[in-house]
């Protein structure tokens, strides 16, 4: 997005997470949040954010560029004890399923939406058929091209990074098994997008 000051693959896709954050959001959690640069946009449609990082560093990066109606957590989102159940209308996860097992993560993630809440998480797999690689190779262009135009820095230094043990496939079938009614996209730049409400009644 303009006015970043950095871009890569992740960074991308902030806008499909700030698509789809529900009109009059009081109370929105990204999770994994590393500097705090999406949570930081997060505060301009959400009446409070809370990013949530399990690496000192990140969070000490956020810390240093902090608005009024946001909150940064040092700590686990895996830890039941930590975040308070069911209390985020909105729930943002981006690049970060990937680093535990899919099922614990989303079992997480979704343990901490509102009833008639929102999570959206922004992930990547890796290829494993032909078809895949065909649909990798159509990002390659493009993503040297938005490289070249946004400076080329990738940023933010001491951001933990982990390869996915799971294929597209793989993950698509897992998001509508645990996540019924969940819409999943996959994206050009090597990244899936699944959007996912919570029943007013708490369950999927």
């Amino acid at each position: 997005m303009a006015g970043d000051p950095y871009w890569n693959h992740n960074v991308h896709y902030h806008r499909a997470v700030l698509a789809a954050v529900p009109d009059g959001c009081r109370t929105a959690l990204d999770v994994g949040c590393g500097d705090g640069l999406l949570a930081r946009k997060l505060a301009t449609r959400a009446a409070t954010v809370t990013g949530v990082d399990r690496s000192p560093e990140m969070i000490r990066q956020a810390r240093t560029r902090q608005p009024a109606n946001v909150t940064y957590v040092e700590a686990d989102y895996l830890d039941s004890a930590v975040l308070p159940e069911g209390a985020y209308a909105f729930v943002s996860a981006v690049a970060v399923v990937h680093h535990t097992r899919f099922e614990d993560a989303i079992r997480a993630l979704t343990r901490l939406v509102a009833p008639g809440g929102r999570l959206v998480v922004v992930g990547l797999a890796y290829n494993h058929t032909v078809l895949d690689w065909l649909i990798s190779g159509c990002g390659l262009p493009v993503s040297r091209l938005l490289t070249r135009l946004r400076g080329g820095k990738r940023g933010p230094a001491g951001m933990p990074v982990e390869d996915s043990t799971m294929h597209w496939a793989e993950v698509r079938e897992a998001a509508h098994r645990l996540l019924p009614d969940s819409r999943f996209r996959r994206r050009l730049l090597w990244r899936y997008v699944v959007v996912w409400d919570k029943t007013r009644q708490g369950g999927p």
